[in-house]
């Protein structure tokens, strides 16, 4: 039986990032997507021009009309934009329990622009953390959401996986891609218990859309009925192969997209 995932989160018309990100990295996964849009964004992989917000009752429309009619197997969460759209999104999937979330709390695009309002991060916070199967922030993200300092080491990563896993949140994974080392580890607080998943550093430019495409996959993993540590594995592992081959691509001339066909599509010489 082929899976069937929703993705709550903005748009990139440069096609690297959110929604058309999470399309592409469900179909590498073997799972359908749907998608149901947040936010506009003016953006190409040099950053962010514009945000233009989708009106929060329209959201929930997206998303009722979905659940209505289609069986969902797992939702993922990016982009919200504003504390009105995150209280949406939340007052929608409460009433729909038992189906995995993975929210990848979206703050700050690739080139800095801030895709987050300041009063959404209390709404997210307070709203859609505790409906979350799984937290997926990065260290920038983490810190934000608990009001300190960004972490430099492992075992402040790992504190603070814990105290957003206190928030609420079932599961938390802190992303380490923003740490100065040649390894780029992440690490998973389910409670007080922990596991890390190593990686290596991948030395190019073209990141843009990581962190929607890892959520993306982890959360079609977990519409097969993998466990949160086996569709982290895997989730790894597809975007470690997406990022090393990044460069067969050529698109812009900033921050270029990961390859989410990597292991389809093949180079054409010439």
């Amino acid at each position: 039986m082929i899976r069937n995932v929703l993705s709550i989160a903005g748009s990139d018309p440069s096609g690297g990032a959110g929604i058309q990100a999470d399309l592409k990295t469900f179909s590498a996964r073997g799972v359908y997507g749907m998608a149901a849009l947040t936010a506009l964004t003016a953006q190409n992989t040099q950053g962010v021009t514009g945000v233009h917000a989708v009106p929060p009752d329209f959201v929930a429309a997206q998303i009722e009309a979905v659940f209505a009619d289609v069986w969902v197997d797992a939702v993922k969460i990016g982009m919200i934009a504003s504390a009105e759209i995150a209280t949406a999104v939340a007052e929608t999937l409460a009433r729909y329990r038992g189906i995995p979330i993975v929210l990848d709390p979206v703050m700050i695009a690739k080139g800095g622009a801030p895709l987050l309002a300041k009063e959404a991060v209390a709404a997210l916070t307070r709203h859609l953390l505790p409906l979350a199967t799984l937290l997926t922030p990065n260290l920038p993200e983490a810190a934000a959401l608990l009001g300190e300092a960004e972490a430099t080491d492992r075992a402040t990563m790992q504190q603070q996986a814990q105290r957003l896993c206190a928030l609420g949140a079932e599961a938390v994974l802190v992303k380490g891609g923003h740490l100065g080392t040649d390894e780029s580890p992440d690490v998973l607080a389910i409670g007080q218990e922990i596991h890390w998943f190593e990686g290596k550093r991948t030395a190019t430019k073209n990141t843009h859309g990581t962190g929607c495409t890892l959520s993306g996959a982890v959360a079609a993993e977990l519409a097969k009925g993998h466990s949160p540590q086996q569709a982290i594995a895997a989730a790894k592992l597809y975007l470690a192969g997406a990022v090393a081959a990044a460069g067969d691509l050529t698109v812009g001339t900033g921050h270029g997209p990961v390859h989410h066909f990597h292991d389809v599509w093949m180079p054409v010489a010439g």
